[in-house]
C-alpha cells in the first residue's frame, strides 16, 4: 500500500462503484474486498497507478467537487471514453469537470492543455485559456486552433 491513498466513503454502493470504475480505465484491478455476509463493507482497488480504499459507510457523508481526480489524458480518444463514461448518469461541468453518477468529482484533461498555458508567449496561453473556459468537454483541436491563433 502506498504512504497516502485515497479513502471514499460511499452511501451503500461500494461494490457498483468499485465495479464500474475499474471498468472505465483499461489499467485497473479489485486489489481487496472486505464482506459482511452479502454486503461489502470496504474494497481496495486500483485505477492506473492509484490505489483507493472505499467504504459503506452510509448517509451522513458525500462527495462534494472541493475534491476532484484529476486524469491526465494523452488523446482526444481519451478524452472522450472517460468523460462519456464517467459523466454518464452524473452532471458535466465546465473547464473539463465532471461528477459521476456517484457524485465523486473528476478532472478530463488532456496533458497538452497544461503545455499551451505555460507557453512564454502570454497572447498564445491567453487564447487557449479563453478557449478552454468556453468548454464543458476539452476538444485538444480546439485547443490547439485557439493557440494557433486560428
Amino acid at each position: 500500500m502506498k504512504k497516502i491513498t485515497p479513502f471514499l466513503w460511499f452511501n451503500g454502493k461500494v461494490e457498483e462503484a468499485m465495479n464500474f470504475y475499474t471498468a472505465v480505465f483499461q489499467d485497473a484491478s479489485v486489489l481487496n474486498v472486505i464482506r459482511a455476509g452479502d454486503q461489502v463493507v470496504s474494497a481496495t482497488f486500483r485505477l492506473e497507478d492509484q490505489e483507493f480504499i472505499a467504504l459503506n459507510g452510509g448517509p451522513e457523508f458525500s462527495f462534494t467537487p472541493a475534491v476532484s481526480f484529476f486524469v491526465n489524458c494523452i488523446t482526444q480518444e481519451e478524452v472522450d471514453h472517460l468523460w462519456n463514461t464517467l459523466s454518464a448518469g452524473g452532471r458535466q461541468d465546465r473547464c473539463g469537470w465532471l461528477a459521476d453518477k456517484y457524485g465523486l468529482s473528476w478532472q478530463i484533461v488532456p496533458t497538452i492543455l497544461g503545455q499551451l498555458l505555460s507557453d512564454p508567449d502570454r497572447g498564445r496561453a491567453q487564447r487557449v485559456m479563453q478557449a478552454m473556459m468556453g468548454m464543458t468537454k476539452i476538444d485538444i483541436a480546439a485547443l490547439q486552433r485557439a493557440y494557433n491563433g486560428e
